[in-house]
């Protein structure tokens, strides 16, 4: 997977986020797509993350890896 760093992470676009308004779960790959879906699951279990959040996070990241 490539090095996603802060400066990189900050140039990407909001629609490039599993959540844009809180610019979380960036996903400009398919990898990055994988990852925030086993992250999101993670949070969720431990009630860091709403059921409503991870699902828009795994609507994102299933376009993405769709293409």
């Amino acid at each position: 997977m490539a090095k996603l760093t802060a400066t990189k992470k900050n140039a990407e676009p909001a629609k490039e986020f599993g959540l844009p308004d809180k610019r979380k779960y960036p996903m400009p790959d398919a990898n990055h797509a994988r990852n925030a879906k086993a992250r999101a699951s993670q949070m969720e279990h431990q009630g860091k993350l709403t059921a409503a959040d991870k699902k828009k996070i795994d609507a994102k990241a299933d376009l993405i890896l769709k293409k």
